[in-house]
């Protein structure tokens, strides 16, 4: 058949266009000489080492990926997985300090006024305000006390000055990971580096940053119209599951941080079996192994934590929530999906790519391109996270004259079309041909791939189904399309977010008034 050969030479040009990165050229997705040149083992620590070797040049790409995030927090202490992320970076108990020892004591000394205006706080109506002034004068000469002991970003330097690029870190709502790129012969120096700030680390500048955390509150929600939507969103969404807590946390929370919730978080979280460590570039595995026992290994075993046990109740009608604002209109619409590992996700990923994904999509064709009743309007899945089962997503701003409800309506048109009407072959070969192209262009750095092979032994218990992503997408047919989108795309599933501009209220009650009037 002609479809049969149009998707057969679509997956191939996608394919060969990576011929020299992937090192093989195989219309068939053969990964296996990928998949044969990882080594994998497992310290008695726990700790999960995955090694790729790429000699094409002498730079090694480094993950540490911990298998937790925002959806771990505990109660009272939303954000803290991000806030832990930002105190990874400053160092262990001899680096990034002038005096340990002393340090130690100035840190116990801010620990215990911030323990007396803490519990002084949680008195509710009761609480001495007075008292609460004149310790947090205390407290801030703690503060200042304790610094004038640090040596600022110390850990984050060292490693740039070795030649390290790509330092950066992220959180996520269900891991955190710590990357960093270096030149092959750094390859000891970042294992003792690494190692050491999961082994003795120091929680300084604690009470500082938090500050800057609640900054970045700030300027992300707080002060932002979308912020702000976003937030709302997801907790009208998610009624049990901590997804719907906000990854950066409530500005209660931020301010009522403790190095005590936080050491006791990285004891929980941060065990070696609970990390993942890969590597990836132009590496030897028998020295990055030996290495990794002589540094990592040193870091004791602790008990494992488990998955969240909440489960989201199934939703049993629409929800709506509205944002009064000076700002432009916008509105989101999202439905529960399974998470990432469900059989159900490709098909998924697909109809949202047909949907909402790019300017050949149904939503921007119609309402930017043709109706023009958009400036831009874009649809996603897996949010906000994919460990758990989570949403699908619509996200529109409507042009200036048009309202939420006018995008809302053409939206569930599109909707109902990809329902009632099975894709044609062709439409969804090109799908595949864009699912694969991104997949593949991710494997494509050594830091991609490094990220790559982390995320799939975290999401799936083994990286090897990395290598299996190709045969999942390939496998989707229209039917499979249709079958999600009539089972989840229903009414009685989703959730409505909107933007409504103060300006545009006043106008919709007049004109209301006015027809009234008639």
């Amino acid at each position: 058949m002609q479809s049969s050969r149009f998707r057969a030479a679509v997956f191939a040009a996608v394919l060969l266009a990576f011929v020299p990165f992937l090192g093989f050229a195989s219309t068939a997705f053969d990964f296996s000489p990928l998949e044969k040149s990882v080594v994998e083992t497992t310290l008695a620590n726990g700790l999960k080492l995955i090694i790729m070797p790429r000699h094409d040049a002498p730079v090694i790409s480094f993950v540490t990926w911990a298998n937790v995030g925002g959806s771990d927090d505990p109660k009272e202490y939303t954000g803290l997985a991000h806030m832990f992320e930002h105190m990874a970076f400053k160092g262990t108990e001899t680096i990034g300090t002038k005096d340990s020892a002393k340090e130690f004591l100035k840190m116990a000394k801010e620990d215990a006024i911030f323990k007396q205006i803490r519990a002084e706080r949680l008195k509710g109506r009761l609480t001495n305000e007075k008292l609460i002034a004149s310790l947090t004068v205390e407290f801030e000469k703690a503060i200042a006390e304790a610094y004038e002991l640090v040596v600022p970003n110390e850990f984050a330097n060292r490693l740039q000055k070795e030649g390290g690029s790509e330092l950066n870190a992220w959180t996520s709502r269900d891991q955190t990971a710590y990357v960093v790129s270096l030149p092959s012969n750094k390859i000891e120096f970042w294992m003792a580096m690494e190692s050491e700030r999961f082994l003795k680390p120091r929680l300084r500048e604690m009470y500082r940053e938090r500050q800057v955390v609640a900054e970045e509150r700030r300027m992300t929600v707080e002060n932002r119209p979308i912020g702000k939507l976003v937030e709302e969103f997801i907790c009208t969404a998610f009624k049990a599951h901590p997804y719907r807590n906000p990854l950066i946390g409530y500005m209660s929370d931020i301010q009522n941080y403790s190095r005590e919730a936080a050491q006791a978080f990285f004891d929980r979280y941060y065990s070696p079996g609970n990390l993942v460590v890969a590597i990836v570039g132009d590496v030897k595995p028998a020295q990055a192994i030996e290495l990794a026992n002589k540094y990592w290994g040193r870091i004791p075993a602790r008990p494992l934590p488990s998955r969240v046990a909440t489960v989201e109740p199934e939703q049993t009608g629409e929800r709506r929530v509205s944002i009064q604002d000076r700002a432009q209109p916008a509105m989101m619409i999202g439905w529960h999906i399974p998470e990432e590992t469900h059989a159900d996700s490709p098909a998924i990923q697909a109809f949202i790519d047909i949907l909402g994904q790019g300017r050949t999509s149904r939503l921007h064709r119609r309402m930017v391109r043709d109706m023009k009743n958009a400036v831009s309007v874009s649809a996603f899945s897996g949010w906000p996270g994919n460990k758990y089962p989570s949403l699908a997503v619509v996200f529109a701003y409507p042009a200036q004259g048009k309202t939420n409800i006018e995008c809302e309506k053409v939206i569930y048109e599109e909707l109902e079309k990809l329902k009632n009407e099975l894709l044609g072959n062709d439409d969804l070969d090109k799908v595949k041909a864009r699912a694969m192209a991104r997949f593949i262009a991710g494997l494509r750095s050594n830091m991609g791939m490094a990220e790559q092979l982390a995320s799939y032994n975290q999401l799936w218990g083994d990286w090897r189904a990395l290598f299996k992503e190709l045969d999942r997408i390939n496998a989707v047919t229209p039917q499979d399309v249709q079958r999600v989108a009539q089972k989840y795309f229903v009414e009685r599933n989703r959730t409505v977010a909107t933007m409504d501009t103060i300006v545009e209220q006043a106008v919709a009650k007049e004109e209301t008034c006015q027809e009234g009037c008639k």
